[in-house]
């Protein structure tokens, strides 16, 4: 091997270490060697970017189980001899970021509406180098491996470039188009959102029965409308009845009057009125609803808006103004109440669609907006995920993900924002507008488009408006590399298309589908070839982790308690691919347990005393046995990471190290008290341990680092992360199955130990009745079970304890081994026992009345506990009349 082992005494501390130091040193051990460095070469890429955290956020459970996972990925990667690259960075989260920011200023008694924008964007960089990045130090403690060299920001200079260059790609392919739509508006972030930043809650709220009086009814007949929502009325421009609702009939042609606002609008009919809902009679207000947007559009109704951005009543409400639009709805009810114009109100559930990132019920909202064409980027994105070109794990979300893009809508990409990427629109002093990466290249479109070379910047107004956050994270794969700006980088064409995504399927709309459309617009490619979903982590109750449930814990306190590799092995455990994780503090309780089982095998082995003395046949067994099956796990982790199924690479691992290795091996090989092993047996076993620690490595790194440098003496800068796997898969399968019996057979004769019990330092005999299937394991059971003797014999010795093993009978003559009077005593007890119970089982069976009523089932249990008792009694009887002869 030409590595020499390393010396216990001169190195190893015989306690089991403190977690945190451990890490920290391997960690900055790393760090000062570059071993998360990558860097174009010829080797085969495999590249991972992160789903970048917001940049002033913290860690928490969700982030854990991600970073974890893509961590495992890129290690084993390493180990495979590939140039893994894991790009970090964070995002600039413009809607979270600016809420905290506005916050902060509010404390200081200052309002964004007293500052320019130039003044604002300074305190917003404040905050973020203040408090941005600390997520990412956080993730060191984890032990993530990312190349922190590389470490982007979405709105640093590269990125912010990208996102310039592409918008005005796309705004001059004529896919990003300005109108006035309908949108959801956030009221508390003033902004606009997508549809996939709503969030539906069921809420239960009121239906109200409104009385809308027909204009000029001499019987003072009147409609009835019902809605959730009679604060809007305001703005109602129409009713709608559907032309063929029988009941409706008579109000064809009719106008009405909206209750306390006294408009008279026009009754109009149209297909859309759901006839049973309600009353069949619709409020129509174009201004704030999106199906009453259409409406208007139809029958070019007047469009009145109602509410200011906050959400309070505007002016042109006409009542209630400047009240909250919640406040309206509790005091419009009173009101209509009392001018008799309410005819009832009923408990009603509806859906309501919140704000992803403030969590206050949205706005429809008639506004000027950008919009990003998106049938154009859906028929790109969807055939390589079908396909199965472009891969999810787990598959079932391809329908998820082929439902949105089969119903795709333009996505909303302007947001009343000034922290993030500000719209490179300019607009002209006549109107109009230009679009340009730069001011100066907007000054030289604006002079061609109006003629006159007299412009000047001052003259130009760039669009307040910033973009959708998400528009500059669905460059991500690309942007990482620059290969917006520099498309045929050096970078870009190694490290593009990446190797996997690690994500949660919330995002899937928001972040992955966006991103296979940029990388097939701007690289003809997919931005990755895998994409691992991660499940939600929640508590052991099934409960999803929050504050406000006071069921998150703070993952730093764990690795503090548990450590890193603790920490990392609990998640794991718990943790298929797409499935929730139901967590639990004991699952890293189990990670440090196996950390100490580690550490305990390691300070066994190198404990011992070694002799250049001859091999025992015993351990040469042994040792040919463990190769196997150290063979036969690395093949099935192999396949196991080839189908995403960590936890289950993990627990194959688990079992090989503690049930294999420590339970069975190390007990085989071990010498006697006070003698040494001898020097082919230790060195075979410290190969194994080191190819133990490597498939165990990607999911604990710290601790199989600190042993792997304690088992040979290694050069300053050599790394356990960085060598090749290089397990031998060839499995001798026959010795593998044939050992399996050799655990029955072992465990039939400490079974006869325990019952009878004999002292383990008793030796015993063994015979086999018949053949002896497992002749070759003689050595190895002979030292286990401390036996003299194995022999095959056509019939036991009388007065011996036996037990099976498939079809063959294994026998301990007993003789002086027991006490036979207590041995009687205990049998004859045993045997009356066992009568009483045949006599009761056999009484109820007797039983004409029980036996026609009973179940057939409850019978056929009864049957068989008479069977087996009798089987007993049986034996019993035997054993008892051996013992007498």
């Amino acid at each position: 091997m030409g590595l020499q082992p390393r010396a216990v005494s001169r190195d190893l501390d015989w306690g089991i270490p403190v977690p945190a130091d451990v890490e920290g040193k391997w960690y900055q051990y790393w760090l000062d060697n570059k071993l998360f460095s990558s860097k174009p070469d010829g080797r085969e890429p495999y590249t991972v970017v992160i789903p970048p955290p917001n940049v002033t956020g913290v860690l928490h459970m969700g982030h854990m189980l991600n970073n974890t996972i893509q961590d495992i990925l890129v290690r084993r990667a390493r180990m495979e001899g590939k140039n893994a690259c894991w790009v970090p960075g964070t995002d600039h989260a413009s809607i979270a970021t600016e809420a905290k920011v506005v916050n902060k200023l509010a404390g200081q008694g200052i309002k964004k509406t007293d500052l320019s924008r130039d003044e604002f964007l300074k305190h917003a960089w404040a905050w973020t180098e203040e408090h941005g990045g600390i997520i990412l130090k956080q993730l060191r403690k984890l032990g993530a491996s990312c190349d922190w060299d590389r470490t982007a920001f979405t709105m640093d200079e590269e990125r912010s470039e990208s996102v310039i260059k592409v918008f005005v790609d796309l705004y001059n392919k004529g896919l990003i188009y300005r109108g006035v739509r309908m949108v959801n508006w956030d009221p508390k972030a003033l902004t606009a959102l997508s549809d996939e930043e709503v969030i539906y809650k069921e809420e239960h709220s009121k239906l109200y029965y409104l009385r809308y009086k027909v204009e000029g009814d001499a019987e003072g007949r009147y409609a009835v409308v019902a809605t959730t929502r009679p604060e809007t009325i305001m703005g109602d421009t129409a009713m709608c009845i559907n032309p063929n609702d029988p009941k409706n009939q008579w109000l064809k042609g009719k106008k009405v009057i909206v209750p306390l606002v006294n408009r008279i609008i026009p009754v109009i009919e149209d297909d859309y009125v759901d006839i049973e809902f309600g009353t069949g009679c619709l409020k129509v207000t174009p201004a704030h609803d999106v199906n009453d947007y259409m409406l208007g559009e139809k029958y070019n109704l007047p469009s009145i808006d109602i509410f200011n951005d906050n959400g309070t009543l505007s002016e042109a409400a006409g009542l209630y103004v400047g009240m909250d639009r919640f406040d309206v709805r509790k005091q419009i009810e009173q009101d209509l109440q009392a001018a008799g114009l309410l005819e009832k109100v009923e408990a009603y559930t509806n859906k309501v669609g919140f704000s992803e990132r403030t969590n206050v019920a949205i706005e429809p909202k008639l506004s000027m907006q950008w919009f990003l064409k998106m049938q154009h980027f859906a028929d790109m994105a969807l055939p390589p995920v079908m396909n199965d070109e472009l891969k999810f794990y787990p598959a079932k979300y391809k329908n998820t993900y082929k439902n949105w893009l089969e119903n795709i809508k333009d996505w909303c990409i302007s947001r009343q924002l000034w922290w993030g990427h500000r719209i490179p629109a300019y607009f002209l002093p006549e109107g109009g507008y230009v679009v340009a990466e730069t001011a100066e290249e907007a000054l030289k479109l604006a002079q061609e488009k109006t003629g006159n070379t007299n412009l000047k910047m001052e003259d130009l107004r760039q669009d307040d408006d910033c973009l959708d956050t998400w528009f500059s994270s669905w460059l991500w794969p690309i942007s990482l590399f620059n290969g917006i700006n520099n498309p045929n980088n050096e970078e870009i064409n190694y490290y593009y298309p990446t190797s996997d995504l690690v994500t949660g399927p919330d995002i899937i709309f928001f972040w992955v589908a966006r991103m296979i459309m940029a990388g097939y617009e701007y690289k003809g490619d997919m931005p990755f070839k895998n994409v691992y979903f991660t499940g939600i982590v929640r508590d052991k109750l099934g409960r999803k982790m929050s504050k406000s449930l006071g069921n998150s814990p703070d993952p730093l306190e764990l690795i503090d308690k548990y450590g890193a590799d603790g920490v990392r092995m609990g998640m794991m455990l718990a943790a298929p691919a797409g499935n929730d994780i139901l967590f639990d503090d004991a699952l890293c309780e189990q990670g440090r347990n196996f950390n100490n089982k580690i550490w305990n095998a390691f300070r066994l082995v190198k404990g011992w005393e070694v002799a250049d003395i001859a091999q025992p046949e015993y351990a040469r067994l042994a040792t040919e046995w463990f190769e196997s099956m150290l063979a036969k796990t690395a093949a099935e982790v192999a396949d196991l990471f080839g189908k995403y199924r960590l936890s289950e690479a993990l627990m194959a691992v688990y079992k090989l190290f503690w049930d294999e290795f420590s339970s069975w091996y190390l007990e085989m090989i071990k010498p006697a008290y006070g003698q040494p092993i001898d020097k082919a047996t230790y060195e075979k076993t410290l190969g194994f341990f080191d190819n133990l620690l490597k498939l165990l490595h990607p999911f604990m790194p710290f601790i199989t680092e600190e042993l792997w440098q304690h088992i040979y003496d290694r050069k300053e800068g050599e790394s356990l992360m960085v060598q090749q796997l290089n397990i031998p898969t060839a499995c001798n399968e026959i010795i593998v199955k044939e050992f399996e019996v050799v655990k029955e057979v072992i465990g039939g004769i400490r079974t006869i130990r325990l019952q009878k019990n004999i002292a383990q330092k008793e030796t015993l005999e063994l015979q086999v009745v018949g053949v002896n299937p497992v002749a070759t394991f003689n050595p190895v059971i002979t030292k286990l079970c401390n036996l003299s003797s194995i022999e095959a014999v056509e019939n036991k010795a009388d007065g011996s304890g036996s037990f099976m093993v498939g079809t063959t009978e294994y026998a301990i003559p007993l003789g002086n081994l027991i006490n036979t009077e207590e041995e009687l005593a205990k049998l004859e007890a045993d045997l009356k026992y066992q009568e009483g119970f045949l006599q009761s089982v056999l009484k109820k069976l007797s039983n004409e009345k029980f036996v026609s009523k009973a179940p057939a089932n409850v019978i056929d249990m009864e049957r068989k506990k008479q069977a087996d008792a009798e089987s007993k009694i049986a034996s019993l009887k035997e054993s008892i009349a051996a013992l007498k002869k």
